[in-house]
């Protein structure tokens, strides 16, 4: 499926680097709020000068074009201006979240090669403990303050620059995927700011948008809301950790127009609401709700369109395609859990095991090729090549299929369990689980037994519920034919996540090992 817009069309008029979208509004709208955090605001023209006052202090501080440079933080004005500034310099951002552990964050100060890392120690007491450990001591980074800024790196060598914003990297993004091992994502200016804009576009963003950043930054949709925002004029609410009362008064008091979450941040956002005895929400001038990230539950999303009276938008994307595939677009919003249609300028096709294309209704793996996809992962050339094939096709590893235009993720390639000759989608049999009133959330994975595959279900109960396996599995056996059915189903404290909030199945699946 491509969609009807050519890439070319799409490129057009398209700047060389991410820090070039303010330019226009530096000019013509120079008093407009560009960015507002929990402490401060900066105008269109105010994070023009400090993203140049940074420049200045990260060339002073031995930041060359081409090095990589780590911005250990949550989500707030020091942040993006550092973003903007390593633009600038041509240098490579490697956004990290403070939230990480020490072990998670050497590895990718080590892999990367990093010239330095800066810690916004103002903003969490985990970026004063990271900065503290690293011997960083806290300083102004030129109108920065509290920022916490390790030793040079003398031993690391600048890559080499590009010109084309299509081959320039602008940000490596560390992402660990499902696999534990963490892999560097070389996203390219062109990259980020073709994504960006074909989400904006869809979303009729205007310069009056008021965006409630509250995804990590560290994360692809973070830097993506950030530079889709900011491409149009608007103003962006940079929030450092999430919390449902504060997103409550920015709804009623700050006119946000807005908000992206994952599935957790309706659901948190909702038990707010019961727990507090608020009435209803005053949802002020939100206009637009989107969700991506993880499966949604339909139950949960009728409840949040019901609550807030406007249509939760789906959307589907991945790291390595910066991150827009596909989305419900506000003017057809869908009933289903569909992640609508492909973004503009983009191809995707379905492919069977045996390499054929699959026809439409049909489940394959999704392979998407247009100017989002990365460039490549660093300094990791034969996982490069795994995963984009010499026309430029990128496999997601994800398995969806078509309704029509209509995209539907059905679940990870390597997750699909073969269960007596049947493929079992675990995402299905997990949506069934979600419908039990005790279900906070679950995962599905395959056990391995004797030449065949059992369904094994890791569940996480509300807190206080007396619900036992048992009753799970009487609540799912009526609507699972016999082969979907799970052949255990355990009961968890908390399930293994990243701190995006993605459950690590492959640590589950490891608990399994041997048990068949």
């Amino acid at each position: 499926m491509a969609s009807t817009q050519t890439a070319a069309e799409h490129l057009e008029g398209l700047p060389n680097r991410i820090h070039e979208v303010i330019d226009r509004y530096v000019d013509a709208t120079p008093d407009r709020l560009a960015l507002i955090d929990d402490k401060t605001s900066l105008t269109y023209r105010e994070l023009d000068r400090s993203a140049g006052s940074v420049v200045r202090a990260l060339q002073a501080l031995g930041i060359r074009a081409g090095d990589r440079m780590m911005i250990v933080s949550e989500n707030c004005i020091p942040l993006a201006c550092l973003l903007l500034a390593a633009s600038r310099l041509d240098a490579w951002a490697i956004v990290v979240n403070p939230r990480l552990s020490p072990r998670e964050i050497d590895q990718i100060r080590d892999h990367s090669g990093a010239r330095r890392a800066f810690f916004t120690a103002d903003v969490s007491q985990e970026a004063v403990d990271h900065a503290t450990r690293y011997g960083a001591p806290v300083q102004d980074v030129g109108p920065l303050h509290g920022i916490g800024v390790t030793a040079l790196n003398e031993e690391t060598s600048a890559e080499p620059v590009e010109f084309d914003g299509s081959h320039q990297v602008a940000v490596l993004i560390y992402t660990s995927g499902t696999t534990g091992t963490p892999k560097g994502v070389m996203l390219t200016h062109r990259n980020l700011l073709f994504s960006a804009r074909g989400t904006a576009g869809w979303r009729k963003m205007t310069s009056a948008d008021v965006q409630y950043c509250v995804l990590p930054i560290s994360h692809i949709v973070g830097i993506s809301l950030l530079t889709m925002t900011l491409m149009f004029g608007g103003t962006v609410r940079l929030v450092a950790k999430y919390d449902p009362a504060a997103l409550v008064k920015a709804m009623a008091d700050e006119g946000i127009t807005i908000l992206n979450g994952v599935p957790a941040t309706y659901q948190r956002l909702l038990e707010y609401r019961r727990n507090a005895g608020l009435p209803k929400f005053d949802r002020g001038a939100l206009r637009l709700i989107a969700v991506a990230g993880a499966p949604l539950d339909l139950e949960l999303k009728s409840r949040v369109e019901q609550e807030l009276g406007l249509p939760l938008l789906n959307g589907y994307g991945i790291t390595e395609c910066s991150p827009g595939i596909s989305g419900v677009r506000p003017d057809s919003p869908r009933a289903d859990h569909a992640v609508g249609t492909v973004l503009p300028g983009l191809e995707a096709k379905l492919v069977a095991r045996n390499g054929k294309t699959v026809a439409n209704g049909e489940v394959g793996e999704l392979h998407v090729r247009g100017p989002n996809v990365m460039r490549g992962y660093y300094r990791a050339p034969d996982l490069t090549a795994k995963a984009i094939d010499a026309d430029g096709w990128f496999n997601t590893g994800d398995l969806a299929r078509f309704e029509g235009d209509c995209l539907y993720i059905v679940g990870r390639t390597k997750e699909m369990i073969i269960r007596s000759g049947f493929n079992v989608y675990p995402a299905e049999i997990e949506a069934v689980l979600s419908t039990h009133d005790a279900v906070v959330q679950c995962a599905v994975v395959g056990r391995p037994v004797e030449g065949n595959e059992e369904v094994v279900a890791f569940v996480q109960l509300i807190k206080g519920s007396k619900a036992t396996a048992q009753d799970l599995m009487a609540h799912v056996a009526p609507q699972l034919t016999s082969y979907k059915r799970p052949s255990e189903i355990i009961l968890l404290d908390a399930l293994p996540a990243t701190s995006t909030g993605k459950i690590l199945k492959h640590k589950l699946a490891e608990s399994l090992r041997g048990q068949g």
